[in-house]
């Protein structure tokens, strides 16, 4: 989980400061509707794939603590990956409404 929350991380942080620098070195102030869509919608995808990440974890240490020996049969590989999955494809399904 630690890996795809750093990735979320850095795609926020490269979606917003690239045009930011831009605008600051150019002396600019405008951006184009598709631009705008772009980094709103990217924006919102790894803001909202963040925090359902850190939602999945909050779980992922509430059963290593409280459920120590159930641990293996319910947060194995397979359990772990489609909770990723499904952090994914809900940060999409809300970066599109």
């Amino acid at each position: 989980f630690l890996l795809h929350l750093a990735l979320t991380d850095l795609g926020s942080i490269c979606t917003t400061v690239p045009k930011a620098m831009h605008n600051s070195l150019w002396g600019t102030r405008t951006i184009s509707y598709a631009g705008c869509a772009a980094q709103l919608f990217l924006f919102v995808f790894f803001i909202s794939a963040e925090l359902s990440l850190l939602t999945i974890m909050c779980y992922d240490r509430y059963v290593s603590i409280c459920k120590p020996l159930h641990y293996g049969t319910l947060l194995g590989s397979r359990a772990c990956a489609h909770m990723a999955a499904a952090a994914w494809a809900s940060a999409f399904l809300s970066a599109l409404l």
